[in-house]
């Protein structure tokens, strides 16, 4: 089967890279020459693990390609897929100028039936307007050729998104044909006959099935944080909140852990994005707003708890472990850290940072402004405490000792309660979490 993949940011490539791992003939295609040449020889864009070793093995094989020219990637495919960015503009809404420009160049160089998915997230009613930029592209061109437009939303986690993919909790598809509902059946029957299943639907009700999923996950989150700090004003605990609540099957213990806030491309893109739906609509999505609106005031509770401990902060020195959203990722799309090193900058302190992966990516978002470490304990040295923002394996039991001798001052903020606080005050340390004693 033979399949074409636009775009070759987060979701095209894992998306290209495994259905080409289960066998099929898939052609990647972006319009970033220099990213397609660094494709073919190995080179990636992004950090996922795993993804490596796929694109290596099934470019070898031949079974996965890049290139530059869509006409060439859709020539004699049954599907093609549109994973190109929906970045979001200042009202909130998704900008769909990049999706509607591959659909319209599809229509423009398709050369047999085709079916058209949407893979990018994007609002109820996109898959109308792709429909109608490639009936127009094909008009133009005097083409009586069939084609429909499916949804197929992505529901993968920056981390472990091959693992989603290979063995997804679901599969969603909303087709409008017997015929787009059999060719994306096919796609899946490898992923089926491990029993996952696929849900197919209507195309409205797929594209705002992705938008509900990021609305609910982000709901928790923020409901979480703003627990978390109601439990510090009246004494409580959130962490043996969190468990007492977990337990209850209703809930469940997922995307119920306290911190400072949820980043990266969804999220944050996603609650705006089905906001400014609602508000288009003339339905207001007031728990939403509030979803956003805590999750912003959560990226500064750090910072007001230095500031709390500290007071004036100019001239003083502070280590920073974990500068990406989350880990397993290098994403720093709408990270916490990048508020947090603006509000301790702005004060006049400085800050010396350490990611497993994100330094580079935070050396072109943030600049010079900070300093980066190349391990986390040289982070350390002379640091009057240690922020803890992104909760990376490698830091979930260091030296204490190692760590007491590097900083000034035995201070630790830890912005994701990894660390035990009762054990770390017996070592010596001062220790503030979120939410917890």
């Amino acid at each position: 089967m033979k399949i074409a993949v636009v775009g070759t940011g987060y979701v095209g490539l894992v998306t290209g890279s495994c259905l080409a791992d289960v066998g099929m003939d898939v052609t990647c295609v972006d319009v970033d020459a220099k990213k397609i040449e660094n494709l073919k020889k190995g080179v990636l864009p992004i950090y996922e693990p795993g993804l490596e070793d796929i694109v290596e093995r099934n470019t070898k094989a031949g079974r996965l390609k890049f290139t530059t020219r869509l006409a060439d990637a859709v020539k004699g495919a049954e599907a093609a897929f549109i994973a190109v960015g929906t970045p979001p503009g200042e009202d909130g809404s998704a900008d769909l100028r990049y999706v509607l420009a591959v659909a319209k160049e599809i229509g423009e160089t398709m050369t047999d039936y085709l079916v058209v998915v949407t893979k990018s997230t994007v609002p109820v009613g996109t898959a109308e307007k792709v429909r109608r930029e490639l009936q127009a592209a094909l008009t133009a061109r005097g083409s009586s050729l069939g084609f429909d437009v499916a949804s197929n939303p992505e529901f993968l986690k920056e981390g472990a998104a091959i693992e989603d993919f290979m063995k997804p909790d679901r599969i969603v598809c909303g087709v409008e044909s017997e015929r787009a509902q059999e060719v994306l059946a096919r796609l899946y029957k490898p992923f089926t006959l491990n029993g996952h299943p696929v849900y197919f639907m209507d195309v409205p009700s797929a594209e705002m099935t992705k938008y509900a999923a990021n609305a609910m996950l982000a709901t928790k989150i923020s409901f979480m944080n703003d627990i978390a700090n109601l439990c510090e004003l009246l004494g409580a605990d959130v962490n043996e909140v969190r468990k007492g609540i977990g337990s209850d099957p209703r809930i469940g213990p997922r995307f119920i852990y306290a911190g400072i806030g949820y980043g990266g491309s969804c999220f944050p893109k996603d609650v705006k994005a089905l906001v400014r739906t609602g508000r288009e609509s003339g339905y207001e999505l007031r728990i939403l707003q509030a979803v956003e609106d805590v999750n912003e005031s959560q990226k500064h509770v750090l910072f007001a708890k230095v500031k709390k401990h500290f007071g004036d902060l100019k001239g003083r020195h502070f280590a920073m472990w974990g500068l990406s959203f989350k880990p397993e990722t290098n994403d720093m799309r709408e990270a916490p850290a990048l508020v947090i090193c603006e509000q301790l900058t702005s004060a006049g302190a400085t800050v010396t940072a350490y990611d497993p992966v994100a330094v580079d990516e935070a050396k072109h978002m943030i600049g010079d402004r900070i300093s980066y470490a190349p391990d986390a304990y040289a982070a350390l040295d002379g640091a009057d405490a240690l922020l803890l923002v992104t909760e990376w394996r490698e830091f979930r039991v260091p030296d204490w000792d190692r760590v007491k001798q590097a900083l000034k001052q035995p201070v630790v903020f830890d912005g994701r309660n990894v660390y035990s606080g009762a054990e770390l005050r017996e070592l010596g340390f001062t220790y503030t979490g979120i939410g917890v004693k």
